[in-house]
């Protein structure tokens, strides 16, 4: 292959020697590349140009892989599919001719575990390797591996947009040596910077749309503006229905037509509204404008309640920068921010394999020989959590067993879904016919093509063409269909009702996530409990509403809401549950402390047949095994604390004593806080303990019997001298000491402690013991732990005040000298 002697004069053009010559001497490069400079169009055709193997281009979008491949075709004079080709999922333009191929970076995966040789391919460009996608930083790893051990003479290089490219270099490098970085600098325009944000109350959509006017109003160019997904470039292309201006939406579901037609120049102004797909590796011709929602869409799993999807979050400043940039590739333009100036916003965005379902990435690593990934050189490791998560899914879907990736499970990775979508679509086939099995997973696959909440509402409109995404829809109902030549075509025939069709399509939605399958908590209820054992709600009048049984293929959970929400679901029912959901099935006796709100919790004991979380049959156990009461009373104690015992005064002033000597003497006395208590329950779990059988029974133990247990005979002979319930004062009066606080307590009438020079002490005299010196009405009049100095000082003053009120007792002059009374005076 030539390369074209009338290469576009973009920045990247004077590095194209230095780049193929490092790369031939070093076998892997960095490149380090503004959007705008060429790197994704001029470098791979400078690659293929000096090799006679096949370069491969990996983009993390299908978008910008056609694109990619479009733009190199057109500088070589050709169409694509000849020297330059592409390959998405559900699409491919090739031929035997082709020498650089673009791909996404999820097929290359599927490539490379299939064939890790990479047979016939030279180099490997991993394009925008600073997104951090979850497929590219896999691939990127899978890469490293089967350099060293396979093709050590693949070449690698790795462009990015920012120079934070050190651990990216280190992981390229060879013999210890990171690998070489080379920059090449964009020839930008300035941008002016100005900000929108939000007014009270404001959508982001609605605060964009205000944006865009006032930009078409000031400024002059075209506008590219950025939003967080489909839904909210619909609701902006709605408000600005009446601009003058040609408003397009640029997304990675559009047809290829309409996707094209944002890329290309028309015949007056245009808006175009763009999810992330813009960000990088796309030029949008003529944009002067942009206009940032600063939010963008990503994956996220929350592994306690079992929902995964796509949730919107804050750009980061690089992303903020990246975008700002477009404005500038042209001439001068201006960039307005739909956010207050000043806020803070993170550096970089968070990379998704810290972040998203780690099931998919547990498949391939499995289908590569190393099942916890633990053999690989990662940019970041998978966290250990959220990968072991990813690996049970697949142990439930049998893809994964000890010693690996099963047959089964290489089936799945081979078909390109989600492992969920892959078990739903192939066990689907064989139940309700290939066809029928296809359409719902690729519904559930693209569930923006969904308005409703019905999947068994949605199917008709996507089959009539009537839906937005039809085109697309019907196209990979055909693609997956064709993965499954061996099963049958259906399992009805068009007689089938809309009862038996909806039976169908909510019996695969349960194969996918049987987890999800959920059953309405009461009747007339919109609150339903998931298998999973999560809570979600209905949507205020939902067409779904009064089923007893749903399957749900998309729930979601707000930041802060107690339940999750339904987004897509097809009505069920226990029979089809139990198909679906074999492996969930279960029946035990269970002995549980079930909370029941303001009564408090006590013990359930039954015969339970469950699906997951869901009890399907139930009856009371009369006589449980004793172990498991145990546990559910020791739970019923952890939960709601040892209060449900009986504490009697006694048993009280014990606990309090005893913690006192705890914090003073910690080495020699026991800790009786509940949690010490608890620890360790058998050291007193004995007498009534063992016949107790619900709260009730808790309610009448004495829990003095703990806290005696926990002391051995020398403690128990030493505690009424280290920490005594009563001390004995002048007046020969034995008081009680208050243990309660921080220091124990000494309640004393003035009168009684007259001669009393020391005050008393406790713990072997390690804690002074603060004195309350009361009024002969029983008021504190004096705090001590000093005694000798309140005589000295602090009695005058409370002689003075008290004598006058109090005649009939003893306020002598010289308090040391005085007897101690207990009553006043006799006249």
């Amino acid at each position: 292959m030539i390369l074209p002697l009338d290469l576009p004069d973009l920045p990247v053009r004077s590095v194209l020697d230095e780049v193929t010559a490092t790369l031939a001497t070093q076998g892997s490069t960095v490149l380090v590349a503004p959007p705008g400079t060429g790197k994704t169009t001029l470098v791979p055709l400078a690659l293929a140009a000096g090799t006679e193997g096949k370069v491969l281009v990996a983009e993390p979008r299908r978008l910008a892989a056609r694109a990619a491949a479009a733009r190199m075709a057109a500088l070589l004079g050709e169409a694509v599919g000849e020297t330059v080709g592409y390959a998405v999922r559900g699409d491919a333009r090739r031929s035997a001719a082709t020498r650089i191929e673009v791909v996404t970076s999820g097929l290359l995966l599927r490539r490379l575990i299939g064939d890790p040789e990479l047979a016939g391919v030279d180099a490997v460009v991993l394009d925008e390797a600073h997104e951090r996608h979850l497929d590219a930083d896999l691939l990127l790893a899978l890469l490293l591996d089967a350099r060293d051990g396979l093709r050590p003479d693949l070449r690698l290089l790795a462009t990015s947009a920012t120079v934070a490219t050190g651990r990216l270099a280190e992981l390229l490098g060879a013999s210890g040596a990171p690998a070489p970085v080379l920059e090449v600098q964009a020839r930008t325009f300035p941008v002016v910077v100005r900000h929108t944000p939000p007014v009270r109350g404001e959508r982001i959509e609605a605060c964009v749309a205000r944006a865009v006017r006032d930009a078409l109003a000031g400024d002059d160019g075209d506008v590219l503006a950025f939003l967080p997904g489909v839904a909210e470039i619909r609701r902006t292309a709605s408000a600005l229905s009446d601009v003058d201006a040609d408003v397009l939406p640029l997304h990675g579901r559009m047809p290829a037509a309409d996707q094209d037609a944002a890329l290309r120049p028309g015949p007056r102004r245009r808006v175009v509204l763009a999810t992330a797909v813009a960000e990088s590796s796309l030029t949008v011709p003529g944009v002067r404008i942009v206009v940032d929602a600063g939010r963008a869409r990503v994956p996220r799993v929350d592994h306690r309640r079992g929902l995964a999807g796509l949730v919107t979050v804050r750009v980061s400043a690089a992303v903020a920068e990246q975008r700002a940039g477009r404005a500038g590739r042209e001439a001068p333009g201006s960039v307005h921010r739909c956010w207050p100036e000043g806020e803070l916003l993170a550096r970089y965005p968070e990379p998704e394999i810290r972040t998203a379902d780690l099931s998919r990435l547990a498949l391939d690593l499995a289908c590569w020989g190393t099942p916890d990934g633990s053999a690989l050189r990662w940019w970041d490791a998978p966290p250990e959590g959220p990968l072991l998560a990813g690996q049970n899914v697949l142990r439930a879907l049998g893809a994964l067993d000890g010693t690996g990736a099963t047959e089964r499970g290489r089936r799945m990775a081979e078909l390109g879904l989600h492992p969920r979508l892959a078990r739903a679509l192939l066990d689907g086939a064989a139940l309700v016919g290939a066809r029928n099995a296809a359409e719902v997973v690729a519904l559930l696959d693209d569930d923006t093509l969904a308005s409703g909440a019905e999947v068994d509402g949605e199917l008709p409109r996507l089959r009539s063409g009537e839906a937005p995404g039809s085109r697309r829809w019907r196209a990979e109902v055909t693609r997956l269909a064709r993965l499954l030549p061996d099963a049958r075509s259906g399992s009805g025939g068009a007689d089938d009702g809309p009862q038996e069709r909806a039976r169908r399509a909510a019996l695969v939605v349960a194969l996918a996530h049987p987890e999800r399958l959920a059953r309405r908590r009461a009747a007339g209820s919109s609150l339903y409990l998931m298998a999973g054992g999560t809570a979600v709600e209905l949507a205020p009048g939902s067409g779904l509403d009064g089923h007893e049984w749903l399957a749900v293929a998309v729930a979601d959970r707000t930041p802060g809401a107690q339940n999750g929400r339904v987004r897509l679901a097809a009505p069920a029912d226990r029979e089809l549950a139990e198909l679906a959901a074999p492996a969930l099935l279960s029946e035990a006796d269970e002995v549980v402390w079930h909370a029941s709100g303001r009564t408090g919790g006590d013990v359930v004991a039954r015969h339970a047949r469950r699906l997951g979380a869901i009890v399907l049959d139930e009856h009371r156990v009369a006589r449980p095994d004793p172990a498991a009461l145990r546990e559910a009373l020791l739970e019923g104690l952890r939960v709601e604390g040892t209060g449900l015992l009986r504490w009697t005064d006694a048993a009280r002033r014990l606990r309090d004593r005893l913690d006192t000597l705890h914090r003073v003497l910690p080495d020699d006395w026991p800790d009786v806080s509940d949690g010490a208590i608890l620890s360790d329950p058998d050291r007193w779990w004995t007498g009534p303990f063992t016949t107790a059988r619900n709260r009730a029974d808790l309610g009448r133990i004495d829990a003095g019997a703990i806290l005696r247990s926990m002391l051995d005979w020398r403690q128990a002979a030493v505690l009424d001298e280290l920490a005594p319930e009563r001390i004995t004062v002048p007046s020969g009066s034995r008081i009680a000491l208050d243990y309660s606080g921080e220091r124990p307590v000494l309640a004393v009438r003035v009168q009684e402690a007259l001669g009393w020079t020391a005050g008393p002490t406790v713990a072997a005299g390690r804690l002074p013991v603060v004195l309350h010196l009361l009024s002969p009405a029983g008021r504190p009049a004096a705090v001590t732990t000093d005694l000798a100095s309140f005589w000295a000082t602090g009695y005058p003053q409370v002689r003075a005040e008290l004598r006058g009120r109090y005649p009939k007792h003893d306020w002598p002059e010289d308090p040391l000298t005085a007897t101690p009374t207990r009553r006043p005076r006799r006249h």
